[in-house]
């Protein structure tokens, strides 16, 4: 499939680690999920969803927690190396 995607000139991205917020566990849930994942890491992509019950009141708490611990966020178009790379298996990007 990644011929294809770069065939097209499009840019694949696989998420460090899941929120879970669609599981609707809480919002408590979701900052702990994320804010003590084994996964988050600089340079992590962290999955949340649009449209879950505990999500939106969560994401202020999330980005507070993080910015706590050092982290800065920036969109994933400023992440991303363009040439130059190859993919381990785990989806993450190594500069040549």
């Amino acid at each position: 499939h990644m011929e294809n995607v770069k065939s097209k000139k499009n840019l694949k991205f696989v998420r460090s680690l899941d929120s879970l917020d669609w599981m609707d566990l809480g919002t408590e849930n979701i900052i702990h999920k994320v804010c003590e994942h084994k996964a988050l890491e600089p340079g992590a992509i962290i999955l949340m969803h649009t449209g879950t019950k505990y999500t939106k009141e969560a994401l202020g708490p999330v980005i507070r927690n993080l910015k706590k611990k050092g982290y800065r966020f920036v969109p994933v178009s400023k992440m991303i190396y363009r040439n130059n790379y190859r993919m381990d298996p785990a989806g993450k990007q190594i500069k040549y």
